[in-house]
């Protein structure tokens, strides 16, 4: 298992643009497409990652929790598929539907979309503001695979729970840890 960290991309960047389908619904997903809600979580996972596989079902209950919020979501993989194919469309929405993911979940197969947010490890989280500025970029909680703390999300629902309250976001962020991002040759 390999340990990477988020690259904790400066406060305040923009949010890039994206044009992804989702591997559930076959609708394509842009960014813009949440102009207007109070916050936008873009969640970089994948199917096989330990990292991920140890939040999946955390994530899962995180996206019912602010499913009646003015909070956009989306996961994206952007791993090699061909390295990787249980990384791709199937196993995503295998994913998907295993742990009741109740946002779009993209395929970024180009991986131009990880590139532009400077994404490095599965899981790695990007949460904007309503100008789409960047307002947390971090960890999920302190759990880790192997190890006994409970899985809470309690930094990134800090985060979330701030945004949603328009209250300042704690600027002291830990980086996100996880597996590197599967990159093509």
């Amino acid at each position: 298992m390999s340990r990477t960290e988020s690259t904790m991309l400066a406060l305040g960047s923009p949010a890039p643009d994206f044009e992804l389908t989702d591997v559930v619904s076959g609708k394509v997903v842009r960014r813009d497409d949440f102009r207007g809600h109070k916050a936008l979580l873009v969640m970089f996972i994948c199917a096989h990652c330990p990292y991920v596989k140890h939040i999946e079902s955390a994530l899962g209950r995180l996206g019912a929790d602010y499913a009646q919020k003015p909070l956009g979501i989306v996961a994206i993989s952007s791993n090699d598929i061909v390295a990787y194919p249980q990384d791709g469309p199937e196993g995503m929405k295998q994913q998907a539907e295993s742990f009741g993911f109740r946002f779009p979940y993209l395929l970024d197969e180009t991986q131009e979309i990880a590139k532009a947010y400077q994404a490095a490890c599965t899981p790695d989280f990007f949460l904007f503001d309503d100008k789409f500025e960047l307002v947390y970029r971090g960890q999920f909680d302190s759990s880790r695979p192997r190890t006994d703390i409970p899985v809470t999300g309690e930094d990134l629902r800090a985060a979330l729970d701030a945004v949603l309250a328009g209250a300042p976001i704690l600027t002291d962020q830990r980086a996100s840890l996880g597996c590197n991002i599967k990159w093509k040759a």
